[in-house]
């Protein structure tokens, strides 16, 4: 496991431009197997996650050409349906979490789709129970070999039905509308997630024939289409990491320019960053963040109460960003109370934060308390361990805010979702290497 060695409390300055969107790409990525045609994808993040799952695509007999940075086609027309019960299937599978959302894909083209139990993140429980019930309502059977942990469903035809999601499930949502947009008839969904990168999907599926309406809502209707064909399609730059971008700035205190980051699907990430008194101008399709030498106040409500920041599903705030503010608080004037509602260990990290000294109450496993320093007493260097991307990254960002030196170690998981983040962040000014 590699290591990052971090000397902190340096401002830095400049540009920056974020990565493609890794759970848009993850979505997109799976979509490929609905048809036999060419597709031809752009803006795709260099990251182990998403290397992953063009790994298991190459694996399934998918055809990849990769033809600049970032840029790949791809052509499900060989695809080999007997590595799906594989022992090497089983590995490669259980690694990654976006594996999940191959099954609608295979479901709907090929009547059949297989996985292992999927790993990822050790933020708490993220049950599929949506994705397979919603394969069930179109008229797929569902098997679970519990001895192998390994989930299927089979279908000689999927109809078109009317559902109501038990939760808006992002990547639920995704492989259940790859499922139907090759069903008979027509299928509506309720309650169904409308995140942009969903939106996305939508999309694509359309321009490759699909028709999808009611996208950006949380009533979608398909209907269902014989075939469809290839297209181009282009990922829009992560939200998340410009989310991070936006937190490193305040925390170290720097001038940073993010650049085209497409405002118009950033919800209301500006507006939540705001409310912790982080200055964000809009200049065209950039953000600008002045360096912020007398700090940022945090916001109460107007009654004068403790302001509440809480992850909800889209349009509300993505709870990926929610470690990201928490860290940007510790240094805060003011208090705020960070409500995790979706993942029930997401917030164990505080306490690697509450060595370096910030000032945390962890409630409970969804709620911490945050008292800022208002920079009057910083953060030390200390030796950490990463537990998933998004803590990872707040550590990171706490470490180059932090007095001192700092270690991360297992930063592979902070490779998962960020690219090539050390040279990028030497770039501004940052002092930070990268160690095996």
């Amino acid at each position: 496991m590699g290591t990052f060695k971090i000397e902190g409390g340096i401002q830095l300055k400049g540009e920056i431009t974020p990565q493609g969107a890794k759970n848009e790409a993850l979505q997109i990525l799976c979509a490929v197997l609905l048809t036999p045609e060419k597709v031809t994808i752009t803006n795709i993040p260099d990251i182990i996650d998403v290397n992953k799952l063009i790994k298991l695509l190459g694996n399934l007999g998918v055809k990849i050409e990769k033809l600049a940075h970032g840029a790949y086609t791809f052509q499900a027309d060989e695809v080999n349906l007997a590595y799906l019960e594989s022992e090497g299937f089983k590995e490669e599978g259980k690694s990654l979490r976006g594996s999940i959302m191959i099954v609608g894909p295979l479901l709907a083209r090929f009547g059949k789709g297989y996985i292992p139990k999927p790993g990822g993140d050790k933020i708490g429980r993220r049950r599929l129970d949506t994705h397979f019930e919603g394969f069930i309502n179109l008229g797929a059977k569902f098997r679970y070999n519990r001895e192998d942990y390994f989930y299927g469903v089979e279908a000689d035809r999927l109809k078109g039905t009317y559902m109501l999601l038990d939760e808006a499930s992002v990547t639920g949502t995704a492989n259940i509308i790859m499922a139907a947009v090759l069903a008979e008839g027509k299928t509506t969904i309720y309650n169904a997630a409308c995140e942009p990168y969903l939106q996305q999907l939508c999309k694509m599926l359309n321009s490759m024939g699909a028709k999808i309406t009611g996208v950006g809502s949380n009533l979608i209707e398909i209907e269902g289409v014989e075939k469809l064909g290839g297209c181009e399609h282009r990922i829009l730059p992560d939200m998340i990491e410009i989310g991070s971008w936006i937190g490193l700035a305040a925390m170290t205190r720097s001038e940073i320019t993010i650049k085209n980051v497409s405002w118009d699907n950033l919800g209301v990430i500006p507006n939540t960053f705001r409310k912790l008194g982080i200055t964000l101008e809009r200049r065209g399709d950039d953000i600008y963040i002045p360096a912020h030498e007398d700090g940022y106040e945090i916001q109460n409500y107007i009654d004068g109460s403790i302001l509440t920041i809480a992850d909800a599903p889209w349009p509300g705030f993505t709870p990926d960003l929610l470690s990201i503010v928490l860290v940007v608080a510790t240094q805060a004037r003011g208090s705020v109370l960070i409500h995790q509602k979706m993942f029930e260990s997401r917030l164990f990290f505080v306490d690697r934060l509450i060595d370096m000294g910030a000032k945390i109450i962890l409630c409970d496993p969804h709620r911490a308390t945050v008292i800022g320093h208002d920079f009057k007493s910083q953060l030390k260097g200390i030796m950490m361990s990463s537990p998933d991307i998004r803590a990872g990254i707040s550590l990171l960002i706490a470490a180059l805010s932090a007095k001192g030196t700092s270690t991360i170690q297992n930063i592979d998981q902070i490779d998962r979702g960020y690219e090539r983040i050390d040279e990028r962040l030497r770039a501004l000014g940052a002092k930070i290497t990268r160690e095996d």
